[in-house]
């Protein structure tokens, strides 16, 4: 097939680069809601374009929704806007195993297929990102200390490096709840009586980003699956335990 008509990918413009710069470090929360984002002088400083295309960019997060101007005081950086309520399952407080159990089911629909486009889409930077996460967990495991936000954050650069932002966006609602230790500690009343498993999960998330660094979609998604499924057998086994007489 003739490639003489294929449409050339378009140039953004300079303002919605700026945009999508300053975007991505309200998202990694380097401004966060409520933050007054740098002067208009010191952002042409900063990219070196005018300060027509620095308006147009603040104009576009402005519709967006991420910002207001605030007469004589400058922009600000807004809260995230209520999450839909088809969406509030997510965030609401669980007082169910089940609940874990049929998140998990979800989440395997969701996260092995991000573990493969991860793998088929990655950059080297998000590759980074990604082992960065893993280390880290690593540190806290080997220290003794909380793995939770750790443990979210992987998942999270996964997430990333599908490079399509609706995966990240879904995790995002989720939120660190999604991470089943957590929700199962709120409904032990803060104490989680099973046995620790850092190390269990430090290899099955090693499994994962080997597979993607491997540029290996298919052995990714088994390793994602496999690492959800772990989790999801652990807590239906309590659900099937004969209750105490």
């Amino acid at each position: 097939m003739s490639t003489a008509t294929k449409p050339l990918p378009r140039k953004k413009t300079l303002s919605s680069q700026v945009a999508d710069a300053l975007r991505a470090r309200i998202d990694a929360g380097m401004y966060a809601p409520g933050d007054k984002l740098p002067a208009e002088p010191a952002l042409v400083e900063k990219f070196g374009f005018s300060r027509t295309v620095i308006r147009e960019a603040i104009a576009t997060l402005r519709a967006d929704g991420l910002v207001e101007s605030r007469q004589g005081a400058g922009v600000f950086v807004l809260a995230p806007r209520p999450s839909p309520e088809t969406l509030t399952l997510f965030t609401h407080a669980t007082d169910k195993i089940s609940d874990i159990i049929e998140e998990l089911e979800l989440r395997i629909g969701i996260e092995v297929e991000a573990a493969g486009l991860a793998a088929a889409r990655s950059s080297p930077a998000q590759e980074a990102e990604i082992q960065t996460e893993l280390d880290h967990f690593a540190e806290l495991a080997a220290a003794g200390k909380p793995t939770d936000d750790a443990d979210f954050r992987f998942h999270m650069a996964i997430a990333a490096a599908t490079n399509n932002g609706r995966f990240r966006t879904f995790l995002e609602h989720i939120g660190r709840r999604m991470i089943p230790r957590v929700k199962f500690r709120t409904v032990m009343g803060g104490v989680d009586p099973l046995p620790n498993r850092d190390h269990i999960i430090l290899a099955e998330h090693t499994q994962i980003a080997e597979a993607i660094f491997a540029s290996d979609p298919d052995r990714a998604r088994d390793a994602m699956r496999a690492h959800l499924l772990t989790g999801m057998q652990r807590y239906r086994a309590i659900t099937t335990r004969n209750p105490p007489s």
